[in-house]
């Protein structure tokens, strides 16, 4: 659905995106991330068709961004941070007109709009002015826009912006359903929507890709990944060397020293360390009171990739 192939982007005097290359194929959900000012909103609006690429090729469902602009646009609904709304119209009124912008067929606007109201909740505000309405159901009217000719892709930035952990949950669901249906590239900075939503992650940092895999995959690199996290009576330094010693064990962290030490176990590449950490502890007649196994989340990816 989405091919980008040595794509950069520059500015007067600065370089936003430096030959990024990645695919998103038809009917993934995936997170595209990254810090502020990492060349997310820009690579965003070169595949909407707001801006063209300094260099490289962009084509989504097979047509250029550049060359096929127009037939890019029909496949698209396309949601920025900020969405632009006419604020004097009222919610139907502008679905209708957008509607209409759009190509769909007069004998079909009714229906469409009327589904794009229902699945973002807004038949009880659908004859209010927008400038009246909350932060909340602006952006579902932004939403609601951005589907409302049926497209093939929904590119969605920051959809859940202003929102309460209710609109978020709403929302969240709304897109796993789209999902089912529509090929969805989702920039957002809230991680643990991603982490439930998404089939796979980009990650931009600095105008580059640092990284595109399923979050499963993702959190298995990172340091913590796997890690076991022990409170045993022993001496420190003793545990350390003997823990250190274990096959496929990378590294140990001494937490607290005292008469319960606490310790954190870090292996190699993600492997499970239990039984064999376990079976140290056994032979050695350490006194146990705490064994756990932390799973690295997107947040510790997140920040290991993008961290100066």
């Amino acid at each position: 659905m989405i091919q980008v192939k040595d794509f950069t982007k520059k500015y007067a005097g600065f370089t936003a995106v430096k030959n990024i290359n990645f695919e998103v194929k038809a009917g993934e959900i995936v997170g595209f991330l990254g810090p502020n000012g990492a060349g997310k909103s820009t690579t965003m609006k070169v595949l909407a068709g707001y801006l063209p690429p300094t260099e490289g090729s962009v084509k989504v469902a097979g047509f250029d961004v550049v060359k096929d602009s127009i037939e890019v646009r029909r496949r698209i609904g396309y949601m920025p941070e900020n969405m632009p709304l006419y604020t004097d119209m009222r919610v139907e009124e502008y679905l209708r007109f957008r509607a209409r912008l759009k190509g769909v067929a007069s004998k079909k606007i009714k229906e469409r709009v009327e589904e794009v109201k229902n699945r973002c909740s807004l038949k009880d505000v659908e004859r209010k002015i927008i400038g009246t309405l909350s932060k909340g159901y602006r952006q579902r009217v932004g939403l609601a826009d951005a589907m409302v000719h049926d497209p093939e892709l929904l590119i969605l930035d920051e959809p859940t912006i202003g929102l309460d952990p209710h609109q978020i949950r709403s929302v969240r669901d709304l897109i796993k359903d789209l999902g089912k249906h529509h090929t969805i590239l989702l920039s957002t900075h809230i991680l643990s929507e991603v982490e439930m939503t998404c089939n796979r992650v980009v990650i931009i940092n600095r105008g580059k890709i640092e990284a595109s895999d399923t979050v499963d995959n993702l959190t298995k690199l990172v340091r913590g990944g796997g890690a076991i996290k022990v409170e045993v009576q022993a001496m420190s330094s003793l545990a350390k060397d003997k823990l250190i010693a274990l096959p496929d064990v990378d590294d140990v962290e001494i937490l607290t020293d005292s008469e319960w030490t606490q310790i954190k176990v870090f292996p190699k590449n993600g492997a499970d360390i239990r039984d064999t950490v376990y079976g140290l502890i056994r032979n050695e007649g350490w006194g146990l009171r705490h064994f756990n196994r932390e799973g690295a989340s997107l947040e510790d990816v997140f920040v290991e990739l993008t961290q100066d």
